[in-house]
């Protein structure tokens, strides 16, 4: 099976970083996940950036539905590759 990354996009820091610190208690994460600020083009204030959780799975064991229930209790969404 080939290498699967998730991105989880989240509407702040704090939800980010909570979901980060919490995934693997749900879902079999070998890799800590990793943070990354995603400023939409053009955006000036900070305050308005989404924050993305990039999470690998090489394995491919992380149900895609699962994620997207998961990371909606933060009010955010996994981006479909």
């Amino acid at each position: 099976m080939s290498d699967v990354r998730h991105v989880l996009v989240l509407p702040d820091r704090d939800a980010a970083e909570e979901v980060a610190e919490t995934i693997g208690e749900s879902f079999p994460v070998t890799e800590e996940p990793q943070l990354v600020r995603d400023a939409l083009a053009g955006e000036d204030d900070a305050e308005d950036a989404q924050w993305l959780v990039v999470v690998e799975d090489p394995e491919g064991a992380m149900d895609a539905a699962a994620l997207d229930a998961f990371v909606a209790a933060w009010d955010g969404w996994r981006e479909a590759h």
